[in-house]
């Protein structure tokens, strides 16, 4: 107990440092994936062919393979194949995930979007025309609106999958919390064999999670007058 009792404060300490990692990592990669997802969407709906099945060519990729792979070749490719040194150092692994994460949760995101604007009926674009609205208007005005409550379910179920996914990024040992609590099984800073800090990953994983439920929530609760 009095062994637990000393070493407590250390892994604590520890896994502060990751979390705040991971933290970054989620929110870059929101912050870039939004965004993006939509233009992705709207090149996979594009009337010009090229661009369109180019769109769906990278989404089928990006999603029919591990996002562990996708980092390890982000990561990898650069020096091992080209010989150019990008990611150097932790700043230089953090970089190399945040590219990997926002560009494969667009790809997931751009699905949703699509979803979210095919699902609204096309009557209420023609209505919007007649009514002399132009295309830009009716989509901001009326589409958008609409398609952010359809999407708001399946965009929360992948923002709480992102919170774990980020664990992930240990690949290229970017010390994220799971790496930090790993570490004292390993042996790190006077403390080896220690497995009981994975546990208290998994409690700042399960608080952060139940935070993200709650807002998302209330989320749609707000735009239950869709309805």
């Amino acid at each position: 107990m009095e062994l637990f009792i000393e070493q407590f404060p250390i892994v604590i300490h520890s896994l502060n440092i990751g979390f705040i990692q991971t933290l970054k990592l989620f929110f870059v990669t929101l912050l870039g994936a939004i965004p993006l997802g939509l233009l992705i969407a709207f090149g996979s709906m594009s009337r010009f062919r090229p661009v369109s099945y180019l769109m769906k060519i990278i989404v089928w990729i990006i999603r029919g393979t591990p996002l562990m792979i996708q980092l390890l070749i982000i990561y990898y490719f650069p020096g091992l194949v080209l010989n150019v040194t990008l990611w150097v150092g932790e700043e230089g692994r953090f970089l190399a995930a945040s590219i990997g994460f926002i560009f494969n949760y667009a790809c997931y995101f751009s699905e949703i979007y699509r979803g979210g604007i095919q699902g609204v009926p096309h009557g209420q674009e023609e209505a919007g025309l007649v009514l002399g609205m132009t295309k830009s208007q009716i989509f901001f005005r009326v589409t958008l609106l609409q398609m952010i409550k359809r999407i708001v379910p399946p965009m929360s179920n992948e923002i709480i999958t992102l919170v774990k996914d980020t664990s992930l990024a240990r690949i290229i040992a970017l010390q994220e919390i799971i790496w930090a609590g790993q570490s004292f099984m390993k042996g790190s800073q006077g403390i080896s064999g220690a497995i009981w800090p994975l546990f208290f990953t998994a409690v700042y994983y399960l608080i952060f999670n139940g935070i993200l439920t709650v807002l998302l929530g209330r989320l749609e609760k707000k735009l239950d007058y869709f309805r």
